[in-house]
């Protein structure tokens, strides 16, 4: 234990000689966050001061109005301070002069208070719900709208190459704005990008090989933007383009780590800022160990403090100077960039106490802000055990949804799953039944894929039917629908190691001529075509249906493969019936009689409205999406 002790120390000492050389250069001092506004509700704000032996000036005075100083700590590295700020209500808008004194010597900061946005959970904060239709992007695979940012002196790693499925490719904030027209005219209402914030990393040896940080969770600097997807400014425009067509952004968080040139990490503040170890150790990644009632300390701890890889460091977020410093952080994100909504990564493996405060503290200030975890569990117990749920457990989490693997893989077992007892339609149909595990199960993000697996189009073995039945689960099933760039376009991977090629670039974003969106439009071939017009369809259908957005779920039990539901609100009612096997099978309508006096149905995909008869015939391996009037 005594060696383990020394060791530990020896270890911090020499981040801490290495943090003084690094900032004994750098006379300007950071401050941690830059700027706070008025009328907030978290209005004890503390400033993180970095600058080499800023931790000399022990003490502070604030002459303001309406601001009192709450107190100075020092830490065990003196290159940092933290001055506490009490703003109240009735402090105005304005620059205060935070005066420092020590060992003889004087400093003054200069710290501005800025007025709130106006149309808070209107025009900004809006949260995304059952209503939206979400599509995630990897901006640096998406579109290169302007190529000057592709290498920037400075950063560490200087490599562009599109030919590298594991490096940067130039994809940017820029291209992603170029391409709302596309998006709109989709269907999507809400754009979801991989983190954007800065990720100053060089290459990093992984299992699949070189990697570099092209797809943003290695973040290095929580307040400042990539300046290779376009920095700060470039990410506002987004925004402001977004909002002006009624559309919202999702910003990606990650409180689980971050990239090891992080300055929090080269220079820690103090020794248990992150969670150490004697040597690497990963996490077991059960999140079983958290809530089963049988497991034990040993293994909740390696669960939750074991690292990703060797080069996230591990943030404890029990410390509560880190645990300001992300609060504060996304406060400020969402306020600064005006952002409708979070999502965030890694959430499972996070601190408990530390999730339910942050997801307070942003719903204490942006009330219609919507949160969904990434929360990456086999069952749904497991799933709902990190969302607002009605299970008896020792912790109660507050996240109001997550990203909903289980449905995830339900649908995929009843499009790829031989039909049985437990598999195939069968299986979605499990799953779903146990939604009242969840308070609302329709703030769930649900999806077919996403970055961090196969494409759908590669799961079902590029096959246009089971494509099709894809599509018409997410877009009928309860929930909040999300769309992984290029799946409307068919897009597949190759088999191979590592993540790249599952995050192939975008059609049409890379070319030198002509309007990004018409000119991924000009690119496609008849396939592609077909399914971005039954994407579009289904997603401009979902846009006016409010039995698919809030509407109720009534499911019948799946038979010979068919598994048929209703969605319905108010007199509408929408009937999808799945038909999973390889023959033509078909559904009595008199087991609808219970729900309304129906007569009529519109097919959503041909537009034909036929009598609703005693039968209705299921094309084998396809979905049926009718509206009944």
């Amino acid at each position: 234990m005594i060696a383990m002790h020394t060791k530990k120390l020896l270890q911090f000492t020499f981040t801490l000689i290495l943090g003084i050389s690094l900032y004994n250069a750098n006379a300007q001092t950071k401050v941690y966050p830059g700027h706070w506004w008025t009328g907030m509700q978290w209005n004890k704000v503390q400033l993180m001061l970095h600058e080499a032996n800023i931790g000399q000036y022990a003490n502070a005075k604030v002459d303001y109005a309406g601001v009192s100083l709450a107190g100075v700590t020092t830490a065990q590295s003196p290159n940092y301070l933290f001055v506490n700020l009490d703003i109240s209500p009735a402090a105005a808008a304005g620059v205060m002069q935070i005066q420092l004194t020590g060992n003889g010597k004087t400093k003054t900061i200069s710290y501005e208070l800025k007025p709130r946005r106006k149309g808070n959970g209107t025009a900004f904060a809006q949260g995304v719900r059952s209503e939206d239709f979400v599509y995630l992007i990897m901006p640096d695979r998406f579109a290169n709208g302007d190529p000057s940012n592709d290498k920037l002196a400075g950063y560490k790693d200087q490599v562009c190459d599109k030919n590298d499925p594991n490096m940067r490719h130039g994809g940017d904030i820029q291209g992603v704005t170029q391409h709302l027209d596309y998006l709109q005219g989709l269907g999507v209402t809400s754009v979801w990008m991989c983190p954007v914030m800065e990720n100053d990393m060089p290459v990093q040896q992984e299992a699949a090989g070189p990697i570099s940080g092209y797809h943003g969770y290695w973040i290095t600097n929580h307040y400042e933007v990539d300046k290779r997807h376009g920095g700060n400014a470039a990410y506002k425009q987004l925004v402001e383009a977004a909002h002006s067509r009624g559309m919202k952004i999702i910003q990606d968080g990650v409180y689980n780590h971050v990239g090891n040139e992080h300055f929090l990490f080269r220079d820690q503040p103090f020794a248990d800022m992150f969670n150490n170890w004697p040597a690497y150790t990963p996490s077991n990644h059960r999140e079983e160990s958290l809530f089963s009632p049988y497991s034990n300390s040993a293994d909740k701890k390696v669960m939750l403090d074991g690292w990703f890889v060797q080069h996230l460091p591990d943030l404890n977020l029990a410390n509560p100077f880190m645990a300001n410093f992300m609060i504060q952080n996304v406060l400020w994100c969402t306020e600064e960039f005006g952002i409708d909504g979070w999502r965030i990564d890694t959430y499972k493996y996070c601190y408990e106490p530390f999730l339910n405060n942050v997801n307070d503290a942003l719903l204490a200030d942006f009330p219609q802000l919507t949160i969904f975890g990434e929360a990456w569990s086999k069952t749904v117990a497991g799933s709902a055990y990190f969302a607002r749920n009605n299970m008896d457990v020792a912790f109660k989490h507050n996240c109001p949804g997550v990203t909903d693997f289980p449905m995830q893989a339900g649908m995929l077992s009843a499009i790829n799953q031989n039909y049985s007892w437990e598999g195939g339609a069968n299986k979605l149909m499990m799953n779903l039944s146990e939604d009242f595990l969840y308070k609302n199960p329709l703030d769930n993000c649900i999806f077919l894929d996403n970055h961090d697996m196969d494409r759908f189009v590669t799961m079902v073995g590029g096959n246009m039917q089971k494509y099709k039945m894809g599509i018409g689960l997410l877009m009928t099933l309860r929930g909040i629908p999300q769309l992984y760039y290029g799946t409307e376009l068919f897009m597949q991977n190759d088999q191979v190691n590592g993540d790249g090629k599952k995050r192939n670039d975008f059609p049409g974003g890379f070319a030198d001529k002509g309007k990004p969106g018409d000119r991924t439009m000009a690119m496609l071939n008849d396939q592609q075509r077909e399914t971005f017009q039954y994407t579009q369809k289904l997603a401009q259908f979902r846009k006016i249906s409010k039995a698919l957005q809030v509407g109720n779920t009534i499911t019948f039990l799946p038979k010979d493969g068919v598994f048929t539901y209703l969605r319905q609100h108010g007199n509408e009612s929408v009937l999808v019936i799945l038909n999973q096997s390889d023959k033509a099978q078909s559904f009595a309508t008199g087991m609808l009689k219970p729900y309304g006096a129906m007569t009529s149905a519109r097919n959503i995909i041909s537009q034909q409205t036929t009598p609703l008869g005693n039968e209705i015939t299921l094309p084998p391996q396809s979905i049926t999406i009718l509206s009944l009037q």
